[in-house]
């Protein structure tokens, strides 16, 4: 029998290394001599650090390098477990929240997802604010790297964390010859990046506490708002361009800024096929739907029509999900353009969330090679990436992934629609969420938010941010007999 204790030895100690998050917000609640504000969120720090002492030292003696299936397990267990503490202070600190809407606001902030069901932003406690975004900040790159990165308590198991956690398909990368020293160098390109980011902000125009908030939703892109306008609270020029800047850069897989910084060379990122392509995609699609809305008498003005076309093409294709406008009632094919990019745009080793630009490249080159071969069924003409050969048992994971992906979208489609939810809800909202978008379309749009849904729906779509988060594989493994057989 599969013994799951010396998988909760080291989540104890990940619940240990979580813990402090809690006195970001205690922070900002005592500079602003909110006392009761402290105390809640005192208590939260206190209930997460007590239970992962007791826990610990329950299970201290069980202690053992970690097996593949143990990895799977613990990574399942952080992001389930860890919203639900996550979720605990809200429910002191924001009126008229169930539990449902706390697990999934915390869940949703944890996967970087950014779709909420809280609405009156602009009336809550800062703190809160405060908090739901630095769980995007911590959520973006993982909770999971950055534990390995800051507790080599792991020893070679950490491999097996780091494979279950990274987005995309090349799960078996390293850059460095010890994993914790890749995951150090990770979290010192985000926190760089993260700290330009917020200065950004900050010299755009906004004040230092929305500075530090958006540049955690920012990098995380996660989309959160401390405004229930978004950013067009401010509707600002500046802002929206550092905000299209930075999401354009964080859409970029950080492993690549990481190589560059240790060769001192550009060329990791300006000859990856990938990143190329993502470039590409995304300025194709800024001119589409630039012209678009100038086409259909949206905006009359060039230089506005870019300029709202560029921060939502950025801002949906990289999964981030901030708007600045109603970009639901602009002409049909540009939401759902939107919706589309992004579930594919991110390139693996981002933020970001979707299926990655990397496998979609790979689907691609695959679809080439098989129209070649009905022509010439004898032609040798193998599926490449930068010059590599890919080998098959990556392409089948490509397509096996792909295989599960559309089915349990459809599936989480279905579900919604058997709750009473109409269509073009429902399917937006799955794809919102399994990728990680943030809003969807009709009753969950940018004008909207998840609120006005059943607690049932909201539940599924908890499911579905889990699902995507994880990459679906993560997941399901765990459904599988095999998994729990010695």
């Amino acid at each position: 029998m599969y013994s799951l204790l010396p998988v909760l030895a080291i989540f104890s100690r990940i619940l240990l290394a979580f813990s402090p998050a809690f006195l970001v917000p205690l922070a900002w609640a005592w500079f602003q001599d909110a006392q009761q504000q402290v105390i809640i969120w005192a208590l939260g720090f206190g209930f997460a650090a007590a239970s992962g002492l007791v826990m610990w030292h329950l299970t201290r003696q069980y202690r053992r390098e970690l097996m593949p299936k143990d990895g799977f397990l613990l990574v399942n267990l952080v992001w389930l477990l860890l919203p639900a503490y996550a979720a605990a202070p809200l429910m002191f600190t924001v009126p008229d929240i169930t539990w449902t809407k706390a697990y999934f606001e915390s869940m949703s902030a944890l996967t970087a997802t950014g779709s909420t069901a809280l609405s009156g932003l602009d009336a809550l406690p800062l703190s809160v604010n405060i908090w739901r975004c630095f769980l995007q900040l911590l959520g973006g790159l993982g909770i999971m790297l950055l534990v390995v990165a800051v507790l080599p308590l792991l020893g070679l198991g950490g491999v097996q964390l780091y494979r279950a956690e990274t987005p995309g398909p090349m799960k078996d990368t390293k850059f460095t010859p010890r994993i914790a020293e890749t995951a150090r160098g990770l979290w010192s390109v985000y926190v760089l990046f993260s700290v330009a980011c917020m200065l950004a902000y900050r010299w755009a125009g906004m004040s230092w506490a929305d500075a530090f908030m958006h540049m955690c939703t920012t990098m995380g892109l996660g989309g959160f708002s401390s405004h229930d306008a978004s950013f067009g609270y401010w509707n600002s020029p500046q802002i929206e361009a550092v905000a299209t800047l930075f999401m354009a850069l964080a859409g970029i897989s950080f492993m690549r800024y990481f190589i560059v910084l240790r060769s001192r060379s550009l060329r990791p990122i300006t000859g990856d096929r990938e990143i190329r392509t993502y470039v590409s995609v995304l300025l194709a699609s800024i001119a589409l739907v630039t012209v678009l809305l100038l086409a259909h008498g949206v905006y009359d003005d060039f230089s506005e029509a870019l300029r709202a076309s560029a921060f939502h093409v950025l801002s949906l294709a990289t999964t981030t999900g901030y708007a600045s406008t109603n970009y639901a009632v602009w002409p049909v094919f540009a939401p759902v353009l939107l919706m589309f990019l992004g579930c594919f745009v991110s390139c693996a080793g981002s933020t970001g969330g979707g299926i990655k630009m990397v496998r979609m490249v790979l689907l691609v080159k695959q679809a080439r090679r098989e129209l070649v071969r009905i022509i010439h069924p004898r032609v040798v003409n193998p599926v490449t990436l930068g010059g590599a050969v890919m080998p098959m048992s990556v392409m089948t994971a490509v397509l096996g992934f792909m295989l599960i992906y559309g089915a349990t979208t459809m599936g989480l489609t279905m579900l919604l629609l058997f709750t009473g939810l109409d269509i073009v809800t429902s399917f937006s909202a799955v794809v919102a969420t399994v990728n990680n978008i943030g809003p969807g379309l009709g009753d969950v749009g940018p004008a909207s938010n998840f609120g006005v849904l059943t607690d049932v729906q909201i539940w599924v779509l908890t499911i579905a941010m889990l699902l995507g988060r994880l990459e679906l594989l993560t997941v399901l493994v765990l459904f599988t007999g095999h998994f729990w057989r010695k």
